[in-house]
């Protein structure tokens, strides 16, 4: 795998850390700024909000330029908002900050993903794309944990000026490392937008909603699950959460190995899997080991899914792949949204905190069926069509297919 790699890879990182850190610091900032928790709860949702209108935005306003020039461009405004939430004097300049990062996200990793499968040859495509999200993956395991602890101990204004530290490390890799690849000819915005005209673009950007809707179905409501159900201490799910970023680790990269391979089976093992794991973590979640390990499980299983989602739309949208490819990373926020939501109303019904891995379950399921859907007007699409004629010498019909 070529060194530019590392260097998306290091952005990713930044990204993923700034993006999950904040849920550990919430009480901190809040206390700060003195607002209440729900609030401070803004920054998260800001955040899911900026990554869905930042990814489309972003990548059109990034047409005219090359793509390792924007992918700076970006870096460097992951920077700024970061820098913003640092020295805010008000929540409310905060939270302006915390937009402005995000508006990076979808786009970086939808340009990212491009530029990786570039980088290699087309059977190491989907490998390429799950070493870049590597680094978001790492953040979990690595960058969440640190940048909680840091701003635990050292202050929350701490994290978000070392999170911008690893925007400038990210920038100087990519500048140095990644090669200024010429833009493709003859595709322009018009392409980009006729790309999501294709039923097999949408198909896959509604998988990666259901998806990875199910894992965040049960990953949202992890610490009441926990600690109500299962009977582990407060301090306990910070751990539980590295478990499930180093099962996330493990199968962003298994799933970047296989769908290299067999892109359509790897989804729809991963899929089933994870939805017979998610409707097993309502049993599971009622035994301390039972329950970590369902954890680790969940994250590879969910992460799993990734690689093979990218390329696939990629693969699906040909000669203009960027937006589309900056739409499906703001379809993963999407889906994360639907799903948190979808989890609240059924615990608000009474249902009780392992209510939402049915949630999950049952959202892993309509992926694994939309899968199925696609594989199947794909071959219908591919078979070789019927043309009947007429023989010249006899008169007679004649059967050909092409």
């Amino acid at each position: 795998m070529p060194l530019a790699l590392l260097a998306l890879a290091i952005g990713a990182f930044g990204i993923g850390t700034t993006e999950f850190v904040i849920m550990g610091l919430l009480p901190e900032v809040a206390s700060d700024f003195g607002v209440s928790i729900p609030t401070a709860g803004l920054l998260v949702t800001g955040y899911a909000l900026g990554v869905m209108l930042g990814a489309p935005l972003m990548t059109l306003l990034g047409t005219k330029i090359s793509r390792k020039r924007m992918l700076m461009l970006l870096m460097g405004l992951f920077v700024a908002g970061n820098l913003l939430s640092a020295l805010a004097p008000a929540f409310s300049v905060m939270l302006i900050g915390r937009v402005v990062a995000s508006l990076a996200h979808g786009a970086f990793f939808g340009i990212g993903s491009v530029v990786a499968a570039e980088l290699v040859a087309p059977h190491k495509r989907a490998g390429a794309i799950a070493m870049m999200f590597t680094g978001l993956t790492v953040a979990n395991v690595v960058g969440v944990p640190l940048g909680t602890l840091i701003g635990q101990s050292a202050g929350w204004r701490v994290t978000f000026a070392a999170v911008a530290g690893l925007g400038v490390l990210g920038l100087a890799g990519i500048a140095k490392l990644v090669p200024d690849l010429p833009k493709p000819e003859g595709v322009h915005l018009r392409h980009e937008l006729a790309a999501l005209k294709n039923a097999q673009v949408l198909l896959a950007m509604a998988m990666t909603v259901l998806g990875f809707g199910g894992v965040f179905a049960a990953v949202t409501y992890i610490a009441p699950m926990m600690t109500h159900v299962t009977g582990f201490s407060d301090g306990s799910v910070t751990w539980l959460l590295v478990l499930f970023g180093l099962g996330m680790v493990g199968g962003n990269l298994v799933g970047g190995r296989f769908a290299d391979r067999a892109l359509m089976p790897m989804l729809y093992v991963s899929l089933s899997a994870l939805a017979v794991v998610l409707a097993l973590f309502t049993l599971t979640a009622h035994n301390k080991v039972a329950a970590a390990a369902t954890i680790i499980l969940i994250g590879a299983l969910g992460f799993a899914t990734v690689p093979p989602l990218q390329k696939r739309v990629l693969d699906q949208a040909h000669g203009a792949p960027t937006l589309a490819s900056a739409l499906n990373i703001g379809a993963f926020n999407l889906g994360n949204a639907l799903s948190a939501w979808l989890g609240g109303l059924v615990i608000a019904a009474g249902f009780g905190y392992t209510a939402p891995n049915w949630v999950g379950a049952a959202l892993a399921a309509g992926a694994l069926v939309l899968a199925i859907l696609s594989a199947a007007l794909e071959r219908r699409d591919s078979a070789p069509s019927t043309v009947v004629a007429a023989d010249d010498r006899t008169g007679q019909p004649v059967t050909a297919r092409h």
